[in-house]
């Protein structure tokens, strides 16, 4: 008796065991909103640090927002690019956490290495009260399954090209992924503002990281509130494995090594503008970063330039520079110039408007046709454009005329090409509210667009009527600028670097070998004709001892 009331009493417990676990697994997890202290603690960092931008009601409304392009994250959309949870779906903690800690590169989000993990993780905790989907125990988020990189090869990259083709990443990314499918154009957020795609051949630019598990978390999650899907579903890890390798590959893992000078090979062949790029093989290239005219009015926080590969050489007679850089298209038409005037209001527009290919927050499915609404924009009412500055003197010293087109008492020489024209043109800075035509049609060039890049040639003679002569040898400060038509970059409004330098490799560089093998000859000569004179002292002297004393009868035999 007493054996059956143990196995019924063990059978009863094992009963409400597995009824509470049953009823615990349809229970929704606790949202993780943190106290009330945590997120007391991080309104006031907010409010202190980051309401700037996104305003103090969490609607990316902030004073500064009107300048900045991509526009404050808006938290009461509950919208986040970057997440390890699935798409449309809030991001976690830890996934605030990260992006407030490392930043978003090449926008206004900076990274805050300075804050403590408590500091940061109240500032998340407090994010989650502008969106009452945080709160809400059916939108508790959960992380994707993000499995650990396989080792990359040179079949996943192969197969990975293929599937970034069939599966219509060229349609926003391009052929080359440099940002300029047919589509790009075209796209907008869930806000309907225009948003380009990522240039992938330029990792250090992607906002979630640029490493292969980067990657591949965003080819897995989507980005939220922009046309570029998760593909978690669609495609096996394998397949996207293979995407992120492609994708690696395109930009490789030596970031932009920006340098701060120009190097000027010497050619012997006459420079050929017919052969464009040509002329520059043997020149080493170097790439400088743009940033945007904030100084003077009116502003360009963020230029979709961020920088220009700079290779250049000279001959007997000139000196050329090849100017590259990628954009979504080649606007040549409209109109450009380095004084035309932008309305001060234009100055709290962002994001250039764009032609609706899909409605807004419907993100573009890579397999699907693309819709019947036109893929391209309409042309814009301004072209690209380029220049390159120098000093109109040689300097002599230490001080440089001022960077934004020079100043009253050192002026700047400026090539200027409008690219929906045949020739560059040459102005005189004075300062950015003066500058002049000065055009001696001295400076050519050529320019041409392919597959999301531009490449630009100016050539000059190294002696010109005026400006400032070029010479072996010699040092001379060179600023890029670079407009965007697109953007409807002009003027003042344009994307520029700083002042850097261009140095003219002498005709022919000397060899270090031959110096040293005549100073070693030299100095070995030396050490045997002393060291010869030395021994001959020895072996001489005692002789010379003995003649003297026989001769003096002082020998005794």
């Amino acid at each position: 008796m007493t054996s059956r009331l143990m196995v019924r009493w063990a059978l009863a417990v094992w009963i409400v065991v597995v009824w509470a676990a049953s009823a615990g697994s349809g229970r929704a997890a606790a949202p993780d909103t943190g106290t009330d202290a945590q997120r007391e603690a991080g309104k006031k960092l907010y409010l202190k640090y980051c309401s700037q931008c996104h305003g103090e009601n969490g609607d990316g409304e902030g004073y500064a927002a009107p300048h900045l392009r991509p526009r404050p994250r808006n938290f009461t959309s509950g919208k986040f690019k970057i997440r390890t949870t699935p798409s449309g779906a809030l991001p976690t903690h830890q996934d605030l956490v990260n992006v407030i800690r490392r930043g978003m590169p090449y926008t206004s989000m900076p990274a805050w290495p300075n804050f403590s993990d408590q500091d940061v993780s109240d500032i998340a905790y407090f994010l989650t009260t502008f969106s009452a989907d945080f709160s809400n125990p059916d939108k508790v988020p959960t992380t994707v399954q993000l499995p650990g990189a396989p080792k990359v090869t040179k079949e996943s990259i192969a197969l990975g090209k293929k599937l970034f083709e069939d599966n219509g990443c060229i349609k926003c990314h391009g052929t080359l992924g440099r940002g300029d499918g047919p589509s790009a154009p075209t796209l907008t957020d869930d806000w309907g503002r225009a948003i380009r795609p990522a240039d992938l051949t330029q990792s250090w630019t992607f906002r979630g990281g640029s490493s292969r598990e980067d990657v591949f978390r965003s080819m897995t999650t989507g980005l939220n509130g922009t046309p570029m899907p998760g593909f978690g579903d669609a495609l096996p890890p394998e397949q996207r494995w293979a995407i992120a390798d492609y994708v690696d590959s395109l930009s490789g893992s030596e970031g932009p090594r920006y340098t701060n000078l120009v190097t000027v090979k010497h050619v012997l062949d006459p420079i050929d503008l017919a052969k464009g790029a040509a002329n520059f093989e043997s020149a080493r290239a170097a790439r400088f970063p743009i940033i945007g005219q904030i100084t003077e009015p009116v502003r360009e926080f963020h230029p979709p330039t961020t920088s220009v590969m700079v290779q250049a050489v000279y001959d007997a007679d000139s000196i050329a520079f090849l100017v590259r850089w990628h954009d979504l298209r080649p606007d040549k038409e409209g109109k450009n110039g380095p004084s035309l005037q932008v309305p001060p209001e234009e100055e709290e527009e962002t994001g250039a408007p764009a032609a609706a290919a899909q409605a807004p927050g419907a993100p573009l499915n890579p397999f699907e046709e693309a819709p019947a609404a036109p893929t391209s924009a309409p042309p814009s009412e301004f072209s690209d454009a380029v220049a390159i500055q120098i000093p109109s003197q040689a300097p002599t010293g230490a001080r440089k005329p001022y960077f934004i087109f020079g100043d009253a008492q050192n002026s700047v020489d400026l090539w200027f090409f409008d690219l929906s024209r045949p020739q560059p043109v040459q102005f005189t800075g004075r300062g950015s509210q003066d500058v002049a035509p000065n055009d001696s049609g001295e400076v050519t060039g050529v320019a041409t667009y392919d597959q999301g890049e531009w490449s630009v040639v100016f050539k000059r003679p190294l002696r010109p009527a005026s400006g400032a002569a070029l010479a072996p040898g010699q040092f001379m400060p060179v600023a890029f600028s670079v407009w965007d038509g697109f953007a409807r970059e002009r003027g003042n409004r344009r994307g520029l670097s700083l002042w850097y330098s261009l140095y003219l490799e002498p005709e022919e560089v000397p060899s270090a070998v031959g110096p040293m093998l005549k100073t070693a000859f030299f100095i070995l000569a030396a050490e045997v004709i002393v060291i010869g004179w030395v021994r001959s002292r020895r072996t001489r002297g005692p002789s010379r001892t003995l003649e003297t004393a026989g001769a003096s009868g002082d020998i005794n035999v």
